[in-house]
């Protein structure tokens, strides 16, 4: 915008959201991608449920296209609802991987995280993603915000908007989710997903 260079990092996830649907579709434990949060939040814990969701390779930071997805830590006592919150966490795990793959990348520390999508409406999923980076979640009025960004470019090429700061003047926050967990349990809780990667890979 105006002669000056914009910068940005993108990380892909081959699945994240998706993994809901596999939950409704494939296994069939839910009915509809709206009942996840109900049953994942049914339960105060994934019971020591890791659910690695390669099930077509992994993304960055890994680029494994031919890992496959699997689910470590099942016991008798596991349950749908166990399974249907390590799945919901494992899209904020995923995320947490890209972040520190970014921080390293760009050498800047994250002081907040503002999110969109489908995926950003489940408040159980929010402030698991709050506690597992350990930063402010911010997730705006309009959560599905990739029509609106083409919609917003579009209007900055016609002079409708005159730059990028009339365009962040629109956006306004819904909900705000702060980290709660303690930096020895985030950082056990993402040893054990890192665990579960390295098994997978290997």
């Amino acid at each position: 915008m105006n002669g000056k260079t914009t910068y940005c990092l993108e990380g892909s996830v081959f699945i994240a959201g998706a993994i809901v649907q596999w939950l409704r579709d494939g296994l069939g434990i839910i009915m509809s991608s709206a009942d996840v949060e109900k049953l994942a939040a049914s339960v105060p814990d994934c019971g020591g449920v890791i659910l690695v969701p390669a099930l077509v390779g992994l993304g960055a930071p890994y680029w494994q296209p031919d890992a496959r997805g699997a689910i470590f830590g099942i016991t008798r006592g596991t349950t749908a609802a166990h399974i249907a919150r390590a799945a919901v966490e494992s899209m904020a795990f995923q995320s947490r991987d890209l972040l520190g793959a970014m921080r390293s990348d760009a050498d800047l520390p994250l002081a907040t995280l503002k999110v969109d999508g489908g995926a950003s409406l489940n408040n159980t999923l929010m402030q698991f993603q709050a506690d597992i980076v350990g930063a402010t979640v911010r997730r705006p009025v309009v959560a599905e915000t990739t029509a609106l960004g083409a919609a917003y470019l579009a209007g900055l090429a016609v002079g409708y908007w005159q730059d990028q700061s009339d365009i962040a003047r629109n956006w306004a926050l819904d909900q705000e989710f702060q980290p709660r967990m303690s930096a020895a349990e985030r950082d056990e809780r993402y040893g054990r997903w890192q665990q579960a990667v390295k098994r997978l890979l290997a």
